[in-house]
């Protein structure tokens, strides 16, 4: 089976996409990140090239003399429009291994990712799907660590809904193993942290341990489905997403603890709790004072 060590990674400046190279060129893989804008990382076997989904002339000098290939998609309601055209270019140009990374929320007979997941699965010779929760990060690094910050609330329409938020930093150790990995995977990858928290349980919290008081404001799927439409989202793709949260708190969808980054990477994932006080420098209030 081929060595890989040429990697792949669309989404350059993702959250997954950033993390996995630092670990890949720590280990001392050869890493291109791909996307409309990605800033060279200071590194001798990293380097950065100009991609765009919709300009399929930018494919083939992403994909030359690669190995394997981590795909974030294009934020749409039917991806696989762009994307498997993509990897049949990298099957054609003697690329084996793809890594997708999916969600948890969205099962393989869904829209978004589940038909490409499908797809992937039947067609790629060696292939993974990363389905993570939601991320850690976006109490420390996304619009709800501003809300926090500016309005001492996270919010959302998950109700009572549970949710086994994950690390960012956790994914990327098992896309680690997914594309490197000797024997490839040829599976999808449940990621979620430790246990699984309402928002209610994450502000407590935070608050427990940053000293920053923290409440949980509930608003409706329409608010969030008009919330995702000022972020410039289509209508039907902003409506798919604003009813995964109350798929979330009806169906308890995300509502689940997995072992599978213990089992890939040989570590615990880590929990919340670790996250926040790991970032509790983030959680400085400059116009109360408060930390």
């Amino acid at each position: 089976m081929k060595t890989i060590q040429h990697i792949l990674l669309t989404g350059g400046q993702g959250k997954t996409s950033s993390r996995i190279a630092k670990i890949l060129l720590t280990e001392g893989y050869h890493v291109r990140r791909a996307g409309r804008s990605t800033p060279s990382l200071q590194h001798p076997q990293a380097q950065s090239v100009f991609f765009d989904w919709n300009n399929t002339s930018t494919y083939a000098q992403a994909l030359q003399n690669m190995d394997a290939v981590y795909i974030v998609v294009p934020v749409m309601m039917n991806p696989e429009i762009l994307v498997i055209p993509f990897i049949e270019q990298a099957l054609t140009q003697g690329i084996q291994r793809i890594v997708l990374l999916s969600s948890a929320s969205i099962s393989i007979d869904q829209p978004v990712f589940g038909y490409l997941h499908r797809w992937i699965s039947e067609h790629v010779p060696q292939w993974a799907v990363l389905r993570p929760s939601y991320f850690m990060q976006n109490f420390t690094e996304a619009q709800q660590a501003q809300f926090i910050l500016e309005q001492g609330i996270v919010s959302s329409a998950t109700g009572d809904g549970k949710i086994g938020f994950v690390d960012a930093d956790d994914i990327a150790s098992v896309a680690l193993h997914a594309l490197t990995d000797v024997v490839p995977h040829n599976t999808e990858h449940i990621l979620t942290g430790p246990q699984s928290l309402t928002y209610q349980e994450v502000a407590t919290l935070i608050t427990e341990v940053t000293g920053l008081p923290v409440t949980y404001h509930p608003i409706s799927e329409s608010q969030l489905e008009q919330h995702l439409l000022n972020a410039g989202l289509d209508s039907e793709y902003a409506s798919f997403l604003a009813h995964l949260d109350t798929q979330i708190a009806v169906e308890g969808i995300e509502d689940r603890v997995s072992d599978c980054i213990e089992k890939v990477t040989g570590k615990p994932p880590k929990s919340l709790r670790q996250h926040i006080q790991n970032h509790r420098h983030l959680f400085v209030n400059t116009a109360k004072g408060s930390v």
